[in-house]
């Protein structure tokens, strides 16, 4: 690379307690809510499932979830869905194709009363890539809210006018750490992998899967932002998501390692420096 360019094209971002936060109990209070909105939505088709099947459904969804995510793999909330439902109703119930619509509705507004917030540094970051022209991404595994729904939320908080590019892995039918999630990220910002910097709080699927995609890494290691009540639970979807995902330290080695996203800048810049004179340094003849 020749001096003079910048090192750093595009910086891609994790989104689950890296953009958004959780407050402490807020995955089962969504959780309870899809279940009552899928009784009432059923109900109003004419079939009786009680929230208590429904919700007794979401926990052995878990373990079907548990190993497609073990493999890097998708599905959609439409699948999750007709999960839910036929073992609620011990295969009794097949979901018509006219109720599709409102099942997903029913499934996906919870989202948008038992809310996420924003990291309080998240707009301030991305304004100030967007001040130096850095293309930005966002790659996110999704849990029960689909792509779609993630994205009406971001433009709700006007968030989702920064990004060049949403990648969730609902509609690629991937998850991170497989490589092909950020090729696919290369390909759609036209950039190379070495241009690119990924920041997110998961060792192994942020971490890990960017330096293996040829990416440079930020690791966010923050306390604030998560649902430790989810997280002590062992059947919770959080739960399992970072079992599956757990490295230690020693594993893995990030570029750079943040307590706070407001830190993302001077890493930015301090990575861009080493680039700039590693480019400078006169070659042995």
């Amino acid at each position: 690379m020749s001096a003079g360019k910048p090192s750093i094209k595009a910086v891609t971002f994790d989104l689950w307690e890296t953009l958004l936060f959780e407050k402490n109990g807020w995955n089962l209070r969504r959780t309870n809510a899809r279940c009552e909105s899928i009784a009432q939505t059923l109900s109003k088709f004419g079939v009786k499932i009680s929230v208590e099947r429904l919700a007794l459904a979401f926990k052995k969804m878990a373990s079907w979830l548990e190993s497609v995510w073990r493999m890097n793999n998708e599905v959609t909330h439409l699948d999750q869905i007709r999960f839910i439902i036929r073992t609620a109703s011990e295969g009794s119930i097949t979901i018509k194709e006219e109720w599709i619509d409102d099942l997903s509705s029913a499934y996906v507004s919870p989202f948008f009363k038992v809310t996420p917030y924003l990291n309080p540094d998240a707009s301030k970051v991305l304004q100030w890539l967007e001040d130096r022209n850095k293309l930005i991404g966002l790659m996110c595994n999704t849990g029960l809210t689909p792509g779609f729904g993630l994205r009406r939320f971001l433009a709700r908080e006007d968030l989702a006018e920064y990004f060049d590019l949403m990648l969730f892995s609902d509609e690629v039918g991937i998850r991170k750490p497989n490589p092909k999630m950020f090729q696919i990220a290369t390909q759609r910002l036209k950039v190379k992998p070495y241009e690119i910097v990924h920041i997110g709080d998961n060792l192994k699927s942020d971490v890990w899967g960017a330096k293996n995609a040829g990416f440079k890494a930020i690791y966010l290691s923050a306390e604030v932002g998560r649902d430790r009540i989810a997280e002590s639970d062992p059947t919770s979807l959080v739960s399992i998501s970072r079992k599956i995902n757990n490295l230690s330290k020693d594993q893995i080695v990030p570029d750079k390692t943040i307590r706070s996203l407001a830190m993302v800048i001077k890493a930015i810049q301090e990575l861009s420096i080493h680039k700039s004179l590693k480019s400078r340094t006169p070659q042995k003849r």
